[in-house]
């Protein structure tokens, strides 16, 4: 059952340890984006907090969730242990399917920077159960083995001023066999600060997730 305090924080319990995330469930939601974030960062991202409400209003419900504990996350060697974090992300999406409440919810997942890493590997071993990813300046060479093994239509953002990442991002979508989608958008760094870039990044997912996630496609 997923029982949320008046932050809409939930405890997820995986074996040997309990990770914390926010959970949005719009009534009568359609779907569910999970939230990958990158290293350095945490389900309390402002960024990603802002593309979940717009995800929100279009009737997804969002987890933005913290793969590591507070412990871990003071480790750089954990922050950026891609293996782990995929682990973590591909066990918490088995629990997602497992709640009541969102047992057999159309499933997607939004990355950030190395999360976006993490989604892409947990989607290569789900196949067809994730049913959309978007990927924001995401950092697809460290899941350059799975890529190929990824089915689910996939959307790579990256800003035009973010050079070393788009170039990465244009390497991975050479390889990519999936449904796919490559939006650079112009004068937005990596993090996307830029006055109007942010929204343009929830606007695509938006559109991206309601695309592939809450309509069925052959």
């Amino acid at each position: 059952m997923l029982v949320k305090d008046q932050n809409n924080v939930i405890s997820i319990p995986l074996k040997h340890l309990t990770l914390k995330a926010n959970l949005y469930m719009p009534e009568n939601a359609r779907g569910m984006v999970i939230f990958s974030h990158g290293s350095g960062s945490s389900r309390l991202s402002p960024r990603n907090n802002y593309v979940a409400n717009i995800l929100n209003q279009k009737g997804l419900a969002t987890l933005l969730l913290d793969l590591l504990t507070e412990t871990e996350d003071e480790s750089y060697e954990t922050r950026f242990n891609i293996d782990l974090l995929t682990s973590r992300l591909i066990a918490v999406t088995k629990w997602v399917q497992q709640q009541n409440e969102t047992e057999g919810f159309p499933l997607g997942y939004f990355g950030a920077s190395t999360g976006a890493a993490s989604a892409l590997r947990a989607a290569a071993f789900f196949k067809d159960t994730i049913k959309a990813i978007v990927s924001r300046g995401g950092r697809p060479d460290l899941a350059l083995d799975e890529i190929p093994e990824i089915s689910a239509p996939t959307l790579l953002i990256v800003g035009g001023k973010d050079s070393v990442v788009l170039e990465l991002n244009i390497q991975a979508y050479a390889i990519m066999e999936c449904e796919k989608k490559i939006e650079t958008i112009p004068g937005a760094n990596h993090l996307f600060e830029e006055q109007g870039k942010l929204e343009k990044v929830a606007e695509l997912s938006a559109a991206w997730f309601e695309k592939w996630l809450t309509t069925k496609n052959p």
